[in-house]
């Protein structure tokens, strides 16, 4: 079962990584993944998961999407 929270998890690592910041919040999320943050606040609630928005992500930042739903290695792609 892919669990929200683990997969934003995963993009706040991608996001602390490229920005440097130490802490990513919800918003900085959903601005990274073309999302509305009221909108992103009420998937969240309901534990929907984004997955045309994720792909998007994953493809513009070079990440497998595999990484970012079931934690498969390898993260980046080559």
């Amino acid at each position: 079962m892919i669990v929200f929270h683990d997969v934003m998890q995963r993009v706040r690592i991608i996001l602390a990584q490229q920005t440097q910041q130490p802490k990513i919040k919800d918003r900085d999320i959903a601005f990274a993944l073309d999302l509305d943050p009221q909108y992103f606040a009420v998937i969240k609630r309901r534990s929907k998961i984004p997955y045309e928005a994720l792909a998007h992500f994953c493809r513009k930042h070079r990440i497998s999407l595999n990484w970012i739903l079931f934690d498969q290695d390898p993260p980046h792609l080559t």
